[in-house]
Formats: C-alpha cells, sequence, structure tokens
C-alpha cells in the first residue's frame, strides 16, 4: 500500500520561505515520477510542479517559476516543494502526489497516489 504524507505546512508572513516535505512509504519511490498540485479556496486543484525519478528533468508552472522549485530525494524517499517571497494569494492547500512511471505530466488524472494534503497560509 503506497501512503504520502506532506508536511511544512502553516502560517508564515508574506515575503517568508517555506519548505513543504512528503514521504513516500510502501514502494520503490524512485520508480516513479512526483508532483505537487495545490488547491486555493473556491477554486480546483491546479498543478505547481513535477519531477521525474531521477531528478534530471522537472516542470513547474509558468506563474510559480523563479519563487516555486521542486526536488527529491530517493534515498530518504521524500521529495519537496520549496516556496519563496511566498504571496497571500498562494494561501492554499498542497497535495504531493506520485504516479507509477516515470515521466512527467501535468494532469491531475495521471497521479496514481495522493498525500492528504498540507495546509499553507500567507498572511500580511
Amino acid at each position: 500500500q503506497v501512503q504520502l504524507v506532506e508536511s511544512g505546512g502553516g502560517r508564515v508572513q508574506a515575503g517568508d520561505s517555506l519548505r513543504l516535505s512528503c514521504t513516500v512509504s510502501g514502494s520503490t519511490f524512485s520508480e516513479y515520477a512526483s508532483a505537487w498540485f495545490r488547491q486555493l479556496p473556491g477554486k480546483e486543484r491546479e498543478f505547481v510542479a513535477a519531477i521525474n525519478w531521477s531528478g534530471s528533468y522537472d516542470d513547474v508552472d509558468m506563474d510559480l517559476k523563479g519563487r516555486f522549485s521542486i526536488s527529491r530525494d530517493n534515498a530518504k524517499n521524500t521529495m519537496y516543494l520549496q516556496m519563496n517571497s511566498l504571496k497571500p494569494e498562494d494561501t492554499a492547500t498542497y497535495y504531493c502526489a506520485v504516479r507509477r512511471l516515470n515521466y512527467v505530466t501535468r494532469m491531475l488524472d495521471r497521479y496514481d497516489y495522493w498525500g492528504q494534503g498540507t495546509q499553507v497560509t500567507v498572511s500580511l
């Protein structure tokens, strides 16, 4: 049984940085591509960033690129989302996900396993 657990969310001030973590258990993490999505209040879940199994390729939403970055450590079965210069509009529930393929995709329904989400709140 593959399980994902996010951590690192919380309340921060605008301009602060935050690093989210997602630990994967129940399978070999190195076999999977992984991604971060977020759901803003009152909106549908949206793509944030993705990375392939080896970490050799990543994809970040254009509106977030430059502030957000994705990485992974297969030895620790963990993926990360580094968020810098946070804005109030970044307030959302952030989810990590993996799929049983190496290839990166922005399509939500292509991911096989999801975490429970972690809340990020950015205040002025």
